[in-house]
């Protein structure tokens, strides 16, 4: 393995990490949206990671040989809960059903707090990755001298 592909793999798993942390904190924003554009509350959302080959430019793969082994994460879908929203009685909610009761979005907050916990720490690792073959392909620079 390169340095270009560990760095192409750890940035491609800081990009799927963001697109996580984004979706994560719409869900911690609209915790208590009950109007959406497509009606009803809104819906928690979550991210589908899928492993990648690792694609190489042209001039590597004419060059070189493949490996397998190598593989980056994609974000490949974003898929939207359909978990029965919570309803609470509000009868006085502009909301309310007839029965004075709203529907709210079936969000545990402790659940995604600990996601995001989980996708910091993953991004953080990729960082320290990135900055460990930064450091190897700066060290081999300085054996040249």
């Amino acid at each position: 393995m390169d340095f270009s592909s560990s760095l192409r793999i750890s940035s491609s798993g800081l990009s799927a990490q963001r697109m996580r942390m984004n979706t994560i904190s719409s869900n911690i924003a609209n915790i208590n949206t009950t109007k959406t554009p497509e009606g009803g509350p809104y819906r928690r959302k979550d991210v589908v990671f899928e492993a990648m080959p690792d694609f190489r430019t042209f001039g590597e793969m004419v060059t070189t040989r493949p490996d397998e082994n190598l593989q980056r994460v994609q974000v490949t879908d974003v898929t939207v809960d359909r978990k029965a929203p919570l309803l609470k009685y509000e009868p006085n909610h502009p909301e309310a059903n007839e029965d004075g009761y709203v529907a709210y979005p079936n969000i545990n907050l402790m659940e995604e707090m600990a996601n995001m916990i989980q996708a910091t720490r993953s991004y953080e690792a990729n960082v320290s990755a990135i900055q460990a073959s930064k450091d190897m392909a700066m060290s081999a620079l300085e054996i040249g001298r």
